[in-house]
Formats: C-alpha cells, sequence, structure tokens
C-alpha cells in the first residue's frame, strides 16, 4: 500500500490526513518503527491510532498515561488474590515448596497490561501509547526495552518476546520534554490544527447532511475562535460537536439567531474564563466574518 493509498483508506474511515501525516504513517508501518506524533490537544491524533486500526482490521490496544504510572499499570502485575486462594488450596492438599511456587508464578496467573497484551496477540494490533508526556521519565525508560526489542522481562518466567511486532503510535501534547533516548526510537511528525480546506473535508466526512453554507460558517467560525486568546482552544473534536448542536437545533445560518448561538458556545468553550471572554457581541462579530 502507498501512502496515497493509506491516505484513502484513512479517509474511507472518515480521517482526513494531511500528506505529511500520511507520508509519516506509511513509513512506520514499512519500516516497522513507532511513530510519536506530537500537537495541541484536540488535533486528532488519538484519532489517527483508532482510524488505523479500523483500516486494517486490527486490534486496537490503548495505554492512558498519566503521572505515576508504572510497570504494573502498564506491563504486567500477579493476581494476587488467585495465587492467594491457589496457595491455601494446595495446602489443603499438603502440597507446598518448588511446585506450588512454579505453579503461582506461570501465565496462568499473570495479568497483561496493555504493554505485554501488544506483544502477545497473534497479529498485530495498533498500540496506542497516548499522552506519554503525562507519564515521569521512569515510566520512559520501561518503553526503552519494549520500542527496542519488543521484549518483556519478568523476573519469575524469564524474556517474553513479541509473537508479532505491534504497530507503535505515541501521542504527545508537549507540556514535558521527552527524553532523546525515545525520540531516537521513533519516527515523528507533528500535529497541526487542521487548516480551513482540511477542517471543511473533516465536517462534511463525519457530517455528511450538514448544508455547504452552514459547513462553511461553522469551519470559519470554529477558525476564527481558535485566534482568540483561549485558555482552552477548541479542537476538530469540539468543531464536530458544535455542528452536531447547531442541526440539532436547525440553525441554518449562524448570524439568524444570536441567543441560540451563544448556547452552543458550550460545546467550543470549556472554561468560565473562555466563555465570560467570548460574549454575545464577540461571537456575533466572529460569526459574520465566519462565511
Amino acid at each position: 500500500m502507498t501512502w496515497t493509498e493509506l491516505q484513502t483508506a484513512l479517509g474511507g474511515e472518515g480521517y482526513v490526513a494531511s500528506d505529511d501525516l500520511a507520508v509519516a504513517l506509511h513509513l512506520a508501518l514499512t519500516l516497522g518503527r513507532p511513530l510519536l506524533l506530537e500537537g495541541a490537544a484536540g488535533v486528532g491524533k488519538t484519532e489517527v491510532a483508532r482510524t488505523l486500526a479500523a483500516t486494517r482490521e486490527a486490534q486496537l490496544i490503548r495505554l492512558q498515561c498519566y503521572e505515576g504510572l508504572d510497570a504494573s499499570q502498564a506491563i504486567y502485575e500477579w493476581n494476587y488474590q488467585r495465587q492467594l486462594l491457589s496457595i491455601r488450596a494446595s495446602a489443603e492438599d499438603g502440597q507446598t515448596g518448588k511446585a506450588v511456587e512454579d505453579r503461582i508464578f506461570s501465565r496462568e496467573f499473570l495479568l497483561e497490561r496493555p504493554l505485554l497484551a501488544a506483544i502477545t496477540q497473534d497479529t498485530p494490533p495498533v498500540l496506542l501509547i497516548d499522552e506519554i508526556d503525562r507519564a515521569d521519565e521512569e515510566f520512559e525508560a520501561y518503553l526503552l526495552e519494549i520500542l527496542s526489542d519488543y521484549q518483556i522481562s519478568i523476573p519469575e518466567l524469564g524474556t517474553i518476546t513479541a509473537t508479532s511486532r505491534p504497530i507503535v503510535i505515541l501521542t504527545s501534547n508537549g507540556t514535558r520534554d521527552l527524553s532523546d533516548a525515545l525520540r531516537r526510537r521513533c519516527l515523528y511528525t507533528y500535529v497541526a490544527y487542521p487548516d480551513r480546506t482540511t477542517e471543511l473535508a473533516i465536517l462534511k466526512a463525519r457530517c455528511p447532511e450538514v448544508e455547504a453554507h452552514l459547513a462553511a460558517q461553522i469551519v470559519g467560525f470554529v477558525q476564527k475562535l481558535r485566534e482568540e486568546e483561549l485558555e482552552k482552544t477548541p479542537g476538530v473534536a469540539e468543531m464536530l460537536d458544535f455542528a452536531g448542536a447547531l442541526m440539532g437545533l436547525g440553525i441554518a445560518d449562524l448570524t439568524d439567531d444570536p441567543a441560540t448561538l451563544q448556547a452552543t458556545l458550550t460545546t467550543l468553550l470549556k472554561t468560565q474564563t473562555d466563555q465570560a471572554q467570548i460574549t454575545p457581541e464577540v461571537a456575533g462579530r466572529i460569526a459574520g466574518r465566519a462565511a
């Protein structure tokens, strides 16, 4: 599959990928390398992995990163409750020693978390490591072994090597610098907010029933709104929610009903400060320039 064919396949699932993103994905698939997607929240980075999994009919395994994430939550942990029950049952049967230990530290009692689950599938899944910048540097070190050799070391079992190599997509909102070691193991592309033409194509792909004039107004309004000094800039998902709200309320033109327009801004403005800043007068001004 060429990068243009991949771009078309993504479009068939409703994701309009830029040329740069499509080429980066194609290279990641061809070279078998992880792909790091960096950009502001709401530009569609997570959706890339979901859509790629859909185009390949592959399982999507997602690891949501957060501060304090450790190996037991991301890679594996032992099912301690089952182990305890097994030990008690073995004691009642008169079994002790190494045989019991070998049984309770077998794969039967291992709880696979996303990273381990991703390398033990029969067919390659898409592994989404979402918002890696929210995890700490110690967790990045856990990733290096997996992204280098696609294997995980478990002291009680030894090294588990991937039965199939997952397609790895990492996302980052840029809240902290990632280590050079992690970046070296990944291909990289920056995902920006879409331009007007691309965002209009996204809206038409996701909401084909929206009338052309209103679609142009919606995209123009959101693009102008992003130029305001907001705490939380609305992303593509918020734009689609805005479109859905307008269509649900039967709005055909943004300038027809200022009060209703203001009410629908709850889909775009996600803080009290931003809602206070975009007054009806400001919203009306932006709507007037949106077409």
